[in-house]
């Protein structure tokens, strides 16, 4: 325990460092302070000037000239409106962007913006944790998704996505799709180039839609943690619909994972079923 020059007693590390949340309910923000001695009343809490910045995408910072081609590990989660600040904050919060719909469709952004973000020419992005907890979050992050022409290596690992059928990716050679929430293979973006594949632990339970990757040149699936994972034959019949497959959930193919005869030729039976 200390006495400072105000006469008030403060006690060392009796202010814990503030944790920043893992969701985006914003009834629950917490909000960055700064702790100033006042010779009156002792310890004040005042918001750090940075805060108004909070929600603000790098490309819309003034005089800020990056581009998303020079960013790795980019945030491009989408922030909420203005207008929604304003109606849960008593605060005036003064953002660096124009007024816009949340809904905001492509066209309708500002050119200046989508030549700052310049996705079109990623060669390698990690856009993984962004947490898009809602829906104009997830719609901004498919949006990017289609711009991403020339990109090669993606990693969307922990992103709660569930469908990216809609999402062409023509230079892709290896995508991680890794702890996210597809529930079947027809949910994948089109890839007509990629090489490597991981959906390891999603929520996908057949082989429906596989087919579709076999005119592409795939040499590694990983499919560990789906309940298609523990069905019977199940690396066979994925061999069988992907024969250039070299590699799956991390072990190379086996002899026995030729598909059986049983499946290829039913064994004939005597019995006849009447219906």
């Amino acid at each position: 325990m200390s006495e400072s020059s105000s006469g008030v007693n403060t006690l060392s590390g009796s202010f814990p460092k503030s944790h920043s949340s893992h969701y985006s309910d914003l009834g629950v923000t917490r909000t960055p302070l700064s702790v100033d001695q006042s010779p009156d009343s002792g310890l004040v809490s005042t918001p750090l000037p940075s805060r108004r910045f909070r929600f603000v995408s790098w490309h819309r910072l003034e005089q800020c000239d990056v581009t998303g081609d020079q960013l790795t590990c980019p945030r491009v989660r989408e922030g909420p409106s203005e207008e929604e600040l304003l109606q849960r904050e008593e605060d005036d919060i003064c953002l660096e962007r124009g007024r816009r719909s949340r809904r905001r469709e492509e066209e309708g952004q500002r050119w200046e913006d989508r030549l700052q973000e310049n996705w079109e020419n990623c060669l390698e992005l990690n856009l993984s944790y962004q947490d898009l907890g809602d829906p104009f979050q997830q719609e901004n992050f498919l949006r990017i998704l289609r711009r991403l022409i020339r990109v090669e290596k993606l990693q969307l690992v922990d992103n709660s996505l569930t469908n990216l059928s809609s999402v062409r990716l023509p230079r892709c050679r290896m995508l991680n799709l890794h702890r996210n929430h597809l529930v079947c293979l027809r949910q994948l973006p089109k890839l007509p180039a990629v090489e490597h594949l991981c959906l390891s632990e999603n929520a996908i339970g057949s082989l429906g839609g596989l087919g579709a990757l076999g005119s592409s040149p795939l040499r590694s699936l990983n499919l560990t943690r789906n309940p298609v994972a523990f069905t019977q034959d199940y690396r066979a019949r994925v061999f069988l619909c992907l024969p250039k497959l070299e590699m799956l959930d991390g072990v190379p193919k086996l002899p026995e994972d030729s598909l059986p005869t049983r499946l290829q030729f039913p064994e004939t039976t005597r019995m006849c079923n009447i219906l």
